[in-house]
């Protein structure tokens, strides 16, 4: 199944940037995952597409709306639903010819084939449907209906009409803000294994709070500082998640021991020369001990972890036998 990232953005053209290049632009072209964008300015309704306005309460700055940026996503999230629900269509009809599959071609333009290899007519990612009368963007967009009554429901505000439900099989949803919880290795994998991801590029003041009483939105943070806006940080996040898809790392084993995988830093890494500016590579690296090498590294990791990042060292000493991704220890029961 493609992996699928949606980005709802004011700047589009930011996409798919550095991920059109190495790695994830070579698993770009091959169909591995694919790169949408939405602008929510395609949702507003007055002439001047007004995506923000100023803060309740006064203060600096500007607050994108929840209103035009719920309806950007409401359309994300059907559209998301009709493409998983293809994928998994086109993977059980492979071999039967029936399926479509979608990429996206070097300079960011959809590529779309069936399974015979004749092309179809494409859907752009950065497409620009109609706009209707009232300034909304005409398209079969079939919003979610509020639910009732399910867990998790009404976690803001007290008033106002119950949060939306997602629909089945829907990757997803994250907004990009430094009011997040801190993005871990083990969501990203969460993430890489589903069907893709939407998510929602902050700016300005970040968004009415509103927006998340009303969607389930997960609010993710990859870092205690603040950039610009969320583009940033989708692309960190989307890089996270892209290279842990099959086939793109090439070895499925590639990423088992890199840093938080066990929940500790990665020892150190050597290579050739030998000796470089009187400096030589650990005799054990050399001996050819398989043991003591994996007895070193573990030393080292460790050691590493507790004088870099305590933090991530006091959680690894209280739970030392659990990885954070989970990796591990899914491979040992497969075994």
């Amino acid at each position: 199944m493609t992996f699928t990232a949606q980005i709802l953005t004011l700047y589009p053209e930011m996409f798919p940037g550095p991920l059109g290049t190495s790695l994830a632009g070579r698993a770009l072209v091959e169909g591995k995952w694919v790169c949408d964008t939405i602008n929510p300015r395609d949702f507003t309704t007055d002439r001047h597409r007004s995506v923000d306005d100023t803060p309740a309460g006064g203060g600096a700055g500007m607050v994108l709306r929840a209103d035009v940026m719920a309806a950007a996503l409401d359309h994300a999230v059907a559209r998301m639903g009709d493409q998983v629900r293809s994928s998994r269509a086109q993977s059980r009809d492979e071999l039967g010819g029936t399926g479509v599959s979608t990429a996206l071609d070097t300079n960011g333009g959809e590529v779309h084939k069936s399974v015979s290899g004749e092309p179809v007519e494409p859907r752009l990612s950065n497409e620009k449907r109609p706009s209707t009368s009232s300034g909304l963007t005409a398209s079969n967009t079939v919003r979610p209906e509020p639910v009732e009554g399910q867990s998790g429901q009404q976690t803001g505000a007290s008033t106002g009409s119950a949060r939306t439900v997602l629909p089945p099989h829907t990757a997803p949803i994250l907004a990009m803000t430094p009011r997040g919880k801190p993005l871990t290795q083990a969501r990203v994998r969460d993430i890489a294994a589903g069907p893709g991801v939407t998510i929602i590029c902050g700016r300005f003041e970040g968004f009415d709070e509103r927006l998340f009483d009303a969607r389930p939105i997960e609010e993710v943070s990859i870092g205690d500082y603040v950039l610009s806006g969320g583009e940033m940080g989708a692309l960190v996040l989307l890089d996270a998640c892209i290279r842990l898809l099959p086939g793109v790392m090439g070895a499925s084993s590639s990423g088992d021991d890199e840093s938080f995988e066990h929940g500790i830093l990665e020892y150190p890494q050597y290579t050739r020369p030998q000796i470089w500016e009187g400096r030589i590579i650990p005799e054990v690296l050399r001996s050819g001990d398989h043991a003591k090498i994996a007895a070193w590294r573990k030393q080292r990791a460790e050691e590493d972890t507790r004088l870099r990042r305590p933090d991530l060292w006091e959680r690894h000493r209280d739970a030392p036998d659990q990885s954070p991704s989970g990796a591990q220890e899914k491979d040992k029961d497969k075994e």
